[in-house]
């Protein structure tokens, strides 16, 4: 269902998952929203969100994060949405038919969706445990 990826350098793990059931024009503004945000607020908005959608991108993001704590070892507190986008796939063409023997159009587009989470870094002062 989905892919997992990591740079090394940039301590990111993508996340891609292929054939979601929606267009690129339904998944954007839902994916735009959730960029910057930390995963546990995001994975709360997507959960109240009224959107069918949103489900599928819930499910990739959970994967994602499940992901980097289990193979990379990232602390889930940490983890940000870097990037998230979407791009197409295939396009299903169906038919209707309608009044005197013509047939109206139905299209059932197809979209890929990619996740990148990253690490953020801790400061100096919350790494030695002192308040300020």
């Amino acid at each position: 269902m989905s892919k997992i990826k990591k740079n090394n350098e940039l301590n990111l793990v993508r996340s891609v998952n292929k054939n979601v059931r929606s267009s690129t024009r339904k998944l954007k503004p839902i994916l735009k929203a959730l960029v910057g945000k930390k995963v546990d607020f995001a994975l709360r908005d997507l959960e109240f969100s009224n959107k069918r959608i949103c489900g599928d991108v819930k499910k990739t993001l959970a994967s994602a994060i499940a992901n980097a704590e289990n193979n990379y070892q990232y602390d889930i507190d940490k983890l940000v949405i870097k990037e998230a986008y979407c791009g197409k796939q295939i396009i299903m063409k169906r038919f209707r038919p309608r009044a005197k023997g013509r047939a109206a159009p139905i299209i059932k587009p197809y979209s890929n969706l990619t996740i990148i989470l990253s690490e953020t870094k801790q400061d100096k002062k919350e790494k030695h445990g002192t308040k300020s």
